[in-house]
């Protein structure tokens, strides 16, 4: 009895976060399938503030979301930290990079001047995009997943599993061997 009660508890969780009163979570889109629009205020080095839509990019550059639970926590800032250190790669590879999470954007502001960090942030507070990617966790946090958009607006790759020391370099090879052809 005990374990159907805990399993109903957390299907109950489960639903409630995921239905947030009307949205449902959205699996994670297919591989080569259009990535949905996104458009979110984007925090840069300094405080900058610009309103990004991936379709902007559609055939000139490569997009790379890079979604990660709480901002300057550790693995988080490792993560984060990581793809700061490689970013001017990905730009040579025409492809930029964006660090996302469920953070407020004076939360991102201030992780970006602690870490003076290199690459962009999306703020989700709403949890919208989150949810639209498959990427919201039970627990109301993104998952540590990583999403490659290629230049024709296309889920070209898609990480679940993340380790936030070496990921960077990950996406960086894997952009450089199958999308800089």
């Amino acid at each position: 009895m005990i374990r159907s009660v805990r399993f109903s508890r957390s299907l109950a969780v489960l639903t409630l976060v995921c239905l947030g009163g009307i949205a449902i979570c959205d699996e994670i889109p297919a591989l080569g399938s259009k990535a949905p629009e996104i458009e979110l205020v984007a925090i840069s080095n300094g405080g900058k503030k610009d309103t990004v839509r991936i379709s902007d990019y559609k055939d000139k550059k490569n997009v790379v979301l890079a979604f990660y639970p709480k901002a300057m926590t550790k693995g988080c800032t490792i993560e984060c930290n990581a793809l700061s250190k490689v970013n001017e790669k990905f730009a040579k590879l025409d492809t930029v990079v964006f660090g996302i999470s469920t953070d407020d954007e004076t939360s991102q502001d201030k992780f970006i001047a602690k870490e003076s960090l290199q690459i962009p942030l999306l703020a989700d507070p709403d949890k919208k995009i989150t949810t639209k990617l498959g990427a919201l966790s039970p627990r109301g946090f993104a998952n540590r997943y990583t999403y490659v958009i290629d230049k024709k607006g296309n889920i070209a790759k898609v990480y679940t599993k993340v380790a936030p020391a070496t990921h960077a370099e990950e996406v960086l090879t894997y952009i450089e061997k199958e999308l800089s052809k």
